[in-house]
């Protein structure tokens, strides 16, 4: 009887103080705590899909984001083919484009508040003016009697027609129309007006279009030269699309942006008929950015939740080996925690104020708390303030890592591999089958 209970005694005593069992438990609540990670990963995902409701209807009311195309020439003719013996008729239509397009704008972007969001809307004032040839039919050898001239349309495309804030009239050589709502045979938005060709070989074009619209405007470059000019006081841009611009200058006073797109560089020619050809896949244009993304840099920050919760615990977990200091689990579960809480720490201020701000309150607040409960665990001055300096060093490396976007995986696999080589250095002469408290059992923190 004595000697089962002495049995049961020793095996009590082993799984209480041995390191390895120890180590395995410091390893299952480091995977525990992913919970919480991934939890505040659907917090940030959440927030984000809310913030871009907000941006949607805000959008929805001021303007969406625009996509301008023309003008085009959409001109129909009859083509007659013979059907169960009998001669049909069937309207069709061909389209062409300008040889020349010359677009200059001034973008003038706000930004609007719903709530603690931030909306980037603008308004934009555009000058457009070129030349078209008169219409060729002959390649296609569609007879001059079959062209339905009277009935050749102006278009131009614009997706959102509750941004246009001015009437556009159209100056066709010298002759003017207003154009009206609607786009004869497309299935696109935008505004068309019919036109008269003369005795003349070209015809040159010009028209205003005042504009609002959010986030982004762009363009296709339907000219057989494309040029198009685009100034703003937005000092964050992004070039998007097919074509970037041959010349940009960006200051913090805004930036000048210049395109030139040749038809040679584009999947479609100057004339085609039907639909056989798309012409949206050679959109290019200007996107207006927040300066910062602070839900994608907090979501980039929580990736690094194992490293900090790992990190963290092996600190406490060398502490009772070389140091013979008990710590109980659920201090360690509590440490954990208060490591998960500043991420929900971040999201929430920097909602509020700048992420960088954000970032150093909350990393303060965390450094502060798991030093304090640090010492009330160890009882040792040094021993806290190595926690308090690994912690610092730790939300620093974070900090830097989110600031260098092109070289955040570089320097987290450089700091990966330092905090490992360090963990080797100090287990080095750890006897992994020794127990915690060596000759001294006593000294446990409660």
């Amino acid at each position: 009887m004595l000697n089962k209970m002495s049995g049961k005694n020793e095996s009590k005593f082993w799984v209480r103080n041995s390191i390895t069992i120890k180590f395995i438990i410091v390893g299952l609540m480091i995977l525990a705590l992913l919970i919480p990670a991934g939890m505040i990963k659907n917090l940030i995902h959440e927030r984000n899909v809310l913030r871009n409701s907000v941006i949607s209807e805000v959008s929805y009311k001021w303007g969406n984001p625009q996509t301008i195309a023309g003008p085009i020439i959409t001109i129909p003719y009859k083509l007659y083919y013979k059907k169960d013996k009998e001669i049909v008729e069937e309207i069709r239509y061909a389209h062409f484009l300008p040889e020349d397009l010359n677009i200059e704008g001034k973008l003038n972007p706000e930004i609007r508040y719903r709530g603690i969001y931030k909306v980037i809307v603008y308004n934009t004032n555009l000058s457009f003016r070129g030349t078209f040839n008169k219409p060729d039919f002959s390649n296609w050898k569609i007879p001059e009697s079959d062209i339905m001239w009277e009935d050749a349309t102006l278009a131009i495309r614009i997706p959102d027609m509750r941004g246009i804030k001015e009437g556009i009239k159209v100056k066709w050589n010298k002759d003017e129309y207003d154009v009206n709502p609607g786009i004869n045979n497309y299935n696109y938005t935008g505004v068309s007006t019919n036109i008269d060709f003369n005795d003349s070989e070209s015809f040159e074009f010009q028209f205003n279009l005042n504009i609002n619209g959010s986030e982004s405007l762009n363009f296709i470059p339907v000219g057989k030269e494309t040029n198009i000019e685009i100034n703003s006081d937005w000092a964050d841009p992004s070039f998007d699309g097919s074509f970037l611009p041959y010349h940009r200058e960006i200051t913090e006073n805004g930036f000048n942006a210049k395109w030139k797109v040749l038809h040679l560089n584009r999947p479609y020619p100057q004339k085609w008929m039907g639909n056989t050809y798309s012409i949206d896949d050679s959109m290019f244009g200007v996107k207006l950015l927040l300066p910062v993304d602070h839900y994608q840099k907090s979501l980039r920050s929580v990736k690094y939740a194992i490293m900090f919760i790992g990190l963290t615990f092996l600190i406490f977990f060398f502490t009772e080996i070389l140091n013979k200091k008990r710590i109980h689990p659920i201090q360690y579960l509590l440490v954990g925690l208060g490591l998960s809480i500043f991420y929900t720490l971040l999201v929430s201020l920097s909602e509020q104020i700048s992420f960088n701000l954000a970032y150093l309150i909350a990393s303060f607040s965390i450094i502060t708390l798991i030093t304090a409960y640090s010492y009330s665990m160890l009882k040792n001055k040094k021993l806290t303030a190595i926690v308090a300096l690994v912690l610092i060093v730790l939300y620093v490396f974070l900090f830097t890592i989110l600031q260098l976007q092109d070289y955040s995986l570089l320097f987290g696999s450089i700091g990966l591999f330092i905090a490992l080589a360090i963990v080797m250095y100090l287990s080095r002469k750890v006897d992994w089958y020794s127990n915690l408290n060596g000759d001294n059992s006593s000294d446990i923190v409660s």
